[in-house]
């Protein structure tokens, strides 16, 4: 389903919205959200330095946790994260500090780069935690070799498995803007809701600006509207261009 920019406002069937006054995620190692769908994923990052190989892949949707995972190995690993340009020059550089390349099957990256970076860590055991939002078979590579090298990653999917998961996501994206919430009304939106986190992301998002325009508490009528707005959108076929489509990790 698309999803609405934050500069952009719900369908003019509803009302004005108030301004996002913004947010931080906490990405605090008690915040993470442990579930069937993660739980390797998060026991691989709790394990280091007690790694086996020296490079690690997480998988998944956009919201699904890889950030936050990466975030909470920098804290234990005093991890780099790597930017575009920084692959080769890391590789060059050598050494053993750990290196974390986020969002690795974007295209922004060299691959050469990438090549190189995967051949010191490997020859080195250099830590090196990838995240992409698709398995390497699926990578925009256009040679074997830094397929090959990808391929011996220790892999780790992360998936929105359960409804018990997805409600404690929204508990969380809701604590992360200090909002209190009803354990009723998140159980009424976790059973109309689409199922992934992208999607739990942008009715937070949403029910919270149409709260502060109604001057209210995040109620069952607020979750409904939202819920119904996004529904009516679906039906309607709104395209990217109505509601805009950028999903940060």
């Amino acid at each position: 389903m698309p999803m609405l920019s934050e500069d952009e406002d719900l369908p003019a069937a509803g009302p004005q919205l108030a301004l996002d006054l913004g947010h931080t995620p906490s990405h605090d190692l008690e915040d993470f959200l442990v579930g069937e769908g993660n739980e390797l994923a998060h026991g691989r990052i709790m394990s280091f330095p007690h790694w086996a190989d020296p490079v690690t892949l997480l998988v998944g949707p956009a919201k699904s946790g890889k950030s936050h995972l990466a975030r909470i190995f920098a804290e234990r690993s005093g991890a780099v994260f790597a930017g575009v340009h920084d692959l080769a020059p890391l590789a060059a550089e050598g050494g053993r500090q750990p290196v974390i390349v986020e969002d690795v099957d974007s295209l922004a990256y060299d691959e050469s780069g990438l090549f190189h970076l995967l051949n010191q860590s490997l020859r080195d055991s250099r830590p090196l935690l990838l995240t992409a939002r698709e398995g390497v078979a699926h990578w925009p590579l256009t040679t074997d070799d830094v397929r090959s090298r990808a391929r011996r990653a220790a892999a780790f999917s992360l998936e929105l498995t359960d409804d018990i998961q997805l409600s404690q996501m929204l508990v969380k994206l809701f604590g992360d803007r200090q909002i209190g919430i009803e354990p009723k009304v998140i159980s009424f939106i976790v059973a109309r809701m689409e199922r992934s986190a992208a999607e739990a992301v942008t009715l937070v998002e949403l029910m919270d600006r149409l709260a502060l325009a109604k001057g209210t508490a995040i109620t069952r009528s607020v979750a409904a509207e939202v819920l119904d707005w996004r529904l009516a959108a679906q039906d309607a076929g709104s395209d990217e261009q109505d509601w805009g489509g950028h999903d940060d990790e």
